[in-house]
Order: C-alpha cells, then sequence, then structure tokens
C-alpha cells in the first residue's frame, strides 16, 4: 500500500501584508529552488526557533541573530544544499546570499532571515545564485504559498500547506497561513525541517513568540521520522498586522491548528512512508516523561516495520516501554496497551483478536495508545488517574527509505 498525496488547490493566497517569489535558480534538474517572502505590513513581528544542533549552518547561525528583534521582515530559502560544515567560506556565501535576497526586496540584510536545505558539505554554487537574486530588483513578486512550499521541497512528494481563520477584536477575518518542507533528516530539536507560518493579525512580537514557541512544542517538537535531528531546521512566525488585533487564546489556537495539520503532512510523507503513525502516551508521571515513552514506541525500528508489515506483533510495542530503565516509576502491572480501540495488553488477545489487529494495522493512519498508570508520586504510587500526557507523530519504516537513503547524493 502507498500513500498518496492529499489533492492541491492551484494555489493558496498568503495573508495581507505579504509577497513572495519563488523561481529557479538551476540548483535542481527542473523546479523552483529559491523563495524570497518580504512582509511589508504596517507592523511586523516576529519568532524563529533552530535546531540545537552542534554542526547548525551558516543560515542558522545568521538567523538566530538576526531573529533576537522580533522584528524581522522577510526570508530566503535556498533548496537542495545546506551549506552546513562548509568553513569560512560557506559562512561568507551564506552572508552573501543574504545580502542580495534582502537588496532584491529592498530590506536590510540584518531584517532578513535565511533558511537551507539539501546536501551538507557543499559549498553554494554561488554563480547561479547571484545570477537569479540580482535579477529579482524590480521584479513581480506573487502571493501563492504553494508556489512557496513546492520551492523548498527536498525529498517531499508534495508540497505542504495549511490555513485558518481567525476572528479579529473588531469582528473582521484575519488569516493564518503556513508551509513546511522535510521528511527526512526528521527528529526536531527545538524546531522542525523548515517550517514558516504566515499571518496578517496585528500582534506583538513576545506574544507572538509565546505562541509559537507552545505551538512549536506541541506539533513539530512530538515529530519523528527516523529520529535524526538536521543541522539546518528552522521554524519561523511572521505577522504582518494588516488584518487587525487578535485574542491570545485565538491566536495560540490557530497557531497550533495549523502547526498540528503541518506535523500530520510531514510524517505521512516521510521518505517512503506508507503509513502515519500516532503514538499517544497519558497517565505519566509528568509531559516529559510521557513524550520520552511516546518516542521511545514511536522511534523503535521494530515498532514501525509491524506497523509497516500490518504485523501484530504488540508484544514490540511493550518492549519499547520497557526500555525506559531509568523511569523507575512505571511498573508493566499498570500499563495499558491499546491499538485503535482494541486492547492488547493486559488483554492478552488471541486468535481472534489478532486478526483484528492486523486489519487495524492495514489501515493508512495507525494509532498506538499507552497509558502508564503513574501518578505524581516519586515511588509510582497511586491509580493513574491523573499524569502527564504526550502524543506523537511519525511514519512507518520501508524498503524505500532505505533505497532513497542509500542513494541520497549519487
Amino acid at each position: 500500500m502507498t500513500a498518496h498525496p492529499p489533492a492541491s488547490p492551484a494555489t493558496v493566497p498568503l495573508p495581507a501584508g505579504f509577497r513572495a517569489h519563488a523561481g529557479s535558480a538551476g540548483l535542481r534538474e527542473e523546479g523552483d529552488d529559491v523563495v524570497v517572502v518580504v512582509n511589508e505590513g504596517p507592523a511586523p513581528a516576529s519568532s524563529a526557533v533552530f535546531t540545537r544542533s552542534l554542526f547548525a549552518g551558516p543560515s542558522v547561525v545568521l538567523s538566530r541573530a538576526n531573529a533576537a528583534s522580533g522584528r524581522a521582515r522577510g526570508l530566503v530559502v535556498v533548496a537542495k544544499n545546506a551549506n552546513v560544515a562548509t568553513g569560512e567560506q560557506g559562512m561568507a556565501n551564506a552572508r552573501e546570499v543574504l545580502d542580495r535576497a534582502a537588496a532584491s526586496v529592498g530590506v536590510p540584510p540584518e531584517d532578513l532571515l535565511i533558511a537551507s536545505t539539501g546536501v551538507i558539505g557543499r559549498q553554494y554554487p554561488m554563480d547561479l545564485l547571484r545570477t537569479h537574486l540580482d535579477g529579482l530588483a524590480g521584479a513581480e513578486f506573487g502571493s501563492d504559498a504553494l508556489a512557496v512550499a513546492a520551492a523548498m521541497m527536498t525529498t517531499d512528494t508534495h508540497p505542504k500547506t495549511s490555513v485558518r481563520e481567525m476572528t479579529t477584536t473588531t469582528g473582521s477575518t484575519a488569516q493564518v497561513v503556513g508551509v513546511a518542507k522535510g521528511v527526512g533528516m526528521v527528529e526536531p530539536d527545538m524546531a522542525t525541517m523548515i517550517a514558516v507560518i504566515f499571518t496578517d493579525a496585528a500582534v506583538e512580537p513576545g506574544v507572538l513568540d509565546a505562541a509559537f514557541r507552545a505551538a512549536v512544542d506541541d506539533t513539530f517538537n512530538c515529530l519523528s521520522v527516523d529520529t535524526d535531528t538536521s543541522t539546518s531546521d528552522t521554524a519561523i512566525a511572521f505577522a504582518s498586522g494588516t488584518a487587525g488585533e487578535v485574542a491570545e487564546d485565538e491566536l495560540r489556537d490557530a497557531l497550533t491548528a495549523v502547526c498540528l495539520d503541518l506535523t500530520r503532512q510531514l510524517a505521512r510523507d516521510g521518505e517512503g512512508a506508507t503509513k502515519l503513525l500516532t503514538v499517544e502516551v497519558t497517565g505519566a508521571r509528568d509531559r516529559d516523561q510521557a513524550k520520552r515513552v511516546a518516542k521511545a514506541i514511536l522511534n523503535s525500528p521494530l515498532v514501525k516495520t509491524a506497523v509497516h508489515g500490518a504485523d501484530p506483533n504488540w508484544g514490540r510495542v511493550a518492549m519499547a516501554i520497557g526500555k525506559c530503565s531509568d523511569d523507575t516509576d512505571i511498573d508493566p502491572e499498570r500499563v495499558t496497551i491499546v491499538f485503535g480501540d482494541l486492547e492488547t495488553y493486559p488483554a492478552f488477545p488471541g486468535e481472534a483478536e489478532l486478526e483484528r489487529l492486523t486489519e487495524i494495522m492495514r489501515a493508512e493512519e495507525v494509532t498506538i495508545a499507552v497509558d502508564l498508570g503513574v501518578t505524581g508520586g516519586a515511588d509510582g504510587s497511586g491509580d493513574g488517574s491523573a499524569g502527564g500526557s504526550c502524543t506523537v507523530y511519525g511514519c512507518d519504516l520501508t524498503r524505500e527509505y532505505i533505497a532513497i537513503n542509500a542513494d541520497y547524493t549519487t
């Protein structure tokens, strides 16, 4: 069974206040590979989170500095080349790309962020990028988020966008539009592959930052395809202020909804994936424990391959929980494991139940729910009725994943 990309609309308009370019500099054989987006709204605000990788690339280093003001006005994205582990020359090249992109949209370089995605250890093809970026001065920019998402792709099979509406305090409508890419080297640590969220709401940088970081923590940071954290992970939110103010809780809910939708799309499109795998852990001591156990299940190659083959080997989930040996307050006698709506532990399913479990695992989305039965006591005492919870998102592990990554640069 192969997952099919969802039908895409012809265009997905960006919110008011944003204009964007997506074009081909020749970095890939066909299709767009460079994005430049500028925020021309009356009250620009921004928030950004980045990879914690020790090998973070120049794009991340430069963007961290420029994002600190909370007033970044735009972004340039270069696809097919991560520009990571490229030394002083790589840093100089990233600065030049940032300078030329900023000049093309008429903003100071320090007001622009940069993101890169692709192969590590290769210098930018600067002649191609110089020619393309210099040709943008005076060029007509559009407002299509779908084109932006498509130009950012690497091994993605389709562009990923998400849209939500909010009501402003004066009763008008504000938009939140998100784009994302990345289906391999995905175990976000403080951010995601590349995700950019745009809104025309008027919001102060501090409010936007708090809402966006909370959304990222519950969505992108709960995503894993292959346990590997990218050197280039970048997640950004821009607000233009064109549509007016919205309530903070409405902003938070809309940002979280868009980020969650993109997270599920990224997981479903994981390299070689055929199934979306969701793991829900409840009854933990706290959220950290719940997330740790959920990720242990989600990232287990044995669980992922069982899901791929619809093998009703529920014991692999018990194994994955058992790996969390430092969590001594987890008592197997209090744990419950459920696939879909079928309890597999401690129910000990018979042959009929195992056949039903096989059918559950043949679906394009498989949900595994685990209740740890732990409460707040340090000794693990209690009935499991309270405690932390976390839901994480990933995919199955397939032969196609191996084929993609065995031949990635050749």
